[in-house]
């Protein structure tokens, strides 16, 4: 029987048993009622016939240590002996914390996402609730957990598992519980910003071969599989989370540190022990797949209907997962914002009742399943500003090899530039700090390369040559020029001398608006630029050298992530808006 059972049955609501301790200005957990007169708080014992009050000053019978259910309360001090008469006066006063230091013991990751803010933001309480987190191996599949000097990426998995009260009733009862709902949560190095880069759960990958830990300790790789719903990367074929993990590694070329998962209760239980979270609609919904029927305009929604809410899709957008992914991340905004919010942080109920609900709709990595771990990492999370989180999603298209569109695939370039963004930490929002970071790293003659007039696409005479990328990279980079970049005066001159790490563009002191017009299309930064000489063409004109080297992402990608902004194309909003369902 936990903390939250014993008290309902003490009829004592668990955010009384939350104590003030005067001489710390600490909030204590006190999970038996101590008697009025007492000083010191008599901890909980697993038979309390047999286990007598100490006394005042002395130890704890330590036979009674082992039976305990729960950690004891943390002592309170005794009070001190009596001051002479004429010293009370120049006694100093105990130092108390701020109050909002307070709130953020309390707090920690509130600023985190979903079922990760829950799940850290009491975690004080954890002490007491550990054991409901359950956590599952990642296989090696991981960084070896978040580090506080590094950039943090956390992989959020929501599976379409039916179990708990009341879901079996959402169809696939049955379910093995796949990667249903699929976000990269990137916290930058800084802590300035952070993006949740939803990855679509329809998505057609290779999931790569799977080792992974079983019961008895053994390990069995379960095999690959090509072209398949990134969805299946979970539940399917005995798949784990950590197979989830090597799935989105193989994708984007990101490592995750750590993955958490929650099940279709952690919708319910989070929205319900804040009270509901408020969400906008512009325009009536009646959706009876995900039992969802609403007018349109503002609502406060929790449990079922909020579980209806971020399940809905065919009466949102286009109908599909990618309209359902809209959702649900104007969703999460929301309720981080109710999660920020005074209402929640200085609600002791409030508090409670969110780390209750979160640890119980956990599971986590071995890497995280320790309090410390949970706590450290809500405490880098709670640096994060919510105007700076960006939601955003991997650039897909319908699957062209399907009639009627079930799947989708990659938009290669945008998916790339995407990817090399989060790889290479580069903000997703204008952050002013991080642009200051990254003026101050840009070597002024490198710059001033890029500064001056530009030639005309159509004027710019270069050839391609394959220096270290993939093969057949520079006749599409040639295509990609001629036909989507109006640079016509182009040509293929196959493989160069020598393999390269880094893309170059040589060209001639006359070449140089030519060079700067090219670099701009391409995103070569400053230092890709080498003056040099030109060379002659098969039409035996001047012309400039641009060798691919390892560092090419495919064609039409900008080769510098950091040079250029995120892809128009690409869905994506910031936690701090509201915006209404369409």
């Amino acid at each position: 029987m936990d903390a939250q059972s014993r008290g309902r049955a003490e009829d004592i609501d668990p955010a009384d048993q939350w104590v003030l301790n005067p001489d710390t200005g600490d909030y204590e957990l006190r999970l038996s009622p101590s008697p009025p007169q007492s000083p010191v708080p008599r901890p909980r014992r697993a038979t309390p016939a047999e286990a007598p009050a100490p006394e005042r000053g002395g130890r704890e019978n330590r036979e009674h240590r082992e039976d305990r259910e729960v950690p004891a309360s943390r002592r309170r001090r005794a009070a001190p002996d009596e001051e002479p008469p004429g010293r009370r006066g120049r006694r100093r006063p105990a130092k108390k914390k701020s109050r909002g230091k307070r709130i953020l013991l309390w707090t920690g990751g509130t600023t985190a996402f979903v079922v990760l803010a829950a799940g850290t933001a009491g975690y004080l309480y954890l002490q007491h609730l550990n054991g409901n987190i359950q956590s599952v191996s990642d296989d090696g599949a991981g960084t070896g957990g978040f580090s506080k000097d590094k950039a943090i990426n956390i992989l959020l998995i929501g599976t379409d598992k039916r179990t708990g009260d009341g879901n079996e009733g959402y169809g696939d009862n049955g379910s093995a519980g796949h990667a249903d709902t699929n976000i990269l949560l990137h916290v930058s190095k800084d802590r300035s910003n952070a993006t949740a880069l939803s990855i679509p759960r329809d998505l057609i990958v290779d999931v790569p071969d799977c080792p992974t830990t079983q019961e008895d300790g053994s390990t069995k790789v379960i095999p690959g599989e090509s072209e398949v719903r990134f969805n299946t990367s979970l539940g399917q074929n005995e798949r784990t989370p950590s197979c989830t993990m090597r799935t989105v590694t193989e994708l984007t070329g990101v490592t995750p540190d750590n993955f958490m998962v929650a099940d279709f209760n952690a919708v319910k239980t989070l929205t319900s022990a804040v009270g509901g979270v408020e969400v906008c609609l512009a325009k009536d919904i009646d959706d009876p797949d995900s039992h969802l029927n609403l007018p349109a305009g503002k609502h406060t929604i929790e449990g079922e209907e909020a579980l209806a809410f971020v399940r809905t899709r065919h009466s949102v957008g286009f109908g599909g997962d990618l309209s359902r992914i809209e959702i649900q991340q104007q969703f999460l905004s929301a309720l981080m914002r109710k999660l920020k919010s005074n209402d929640t942080l200085t609600s002791p109920s409030k508090m409670v009742k969110l780390a209750e609900a979160g640890t119980e709709a956990l599971t986590v990595d071995s890497k995280l399943d320790s309090i410390t771990k949970l706590k450290d990492l809500g405490l880098e999370l709670g640096k994060l500003n919510i105007k700076n989180l960006t939601f955003a999603t991997v650039p897909v298209v319908d699957n062209p090899a399907e009639k009627v569109a079930a799947t989708v695939v990659l938009k290669e370039g945008p998916a790339q530039q995407v990817f090399d963004m989060i790889k290479n930490d580069v903000s997703f929002t204008e952050v002013k700090e991080k642009e200051k970071e990254e003026q101050k790293k840009e070597d002024a003659a490198d710059a001033a390369r890029l500064k001056g007039e530009k030639s005309e696409p159509g004027e710019v005479r270069v050839r391609v040559m394959n220096g270290g990328a993939s093969d057949g990279s520079a006749g599409r980079e040639l295509t990609y020029l001629q036909n989507e970049a109006g640079v016509t005066k182009s040509e293929n001159a196959g493989n160069a001398p020598e393999d390269l790490d880094k893309t170059t563009l040589e060209y001639a002191p006359d070449q140089a608006d030519q060079a700067r017009a090219l670099a701009e299309i391409l995103g070569l930064s400053g230092a890709a630029l080498k003056p040099g000489e030109s060379v002659t063409n098969s039409q035996g004109l001047p012309t400039m050298t641009l060798t691919l080297g390892k560092d090419f992402k495919g064609a039409g990608v900008k080769l510098d992530a950091a040079s250029g902004k995120a892809p128009e194309d690409v869905q994506k909003s910031t936690a701090d808006k509201v915006e209404c369902a369409k």
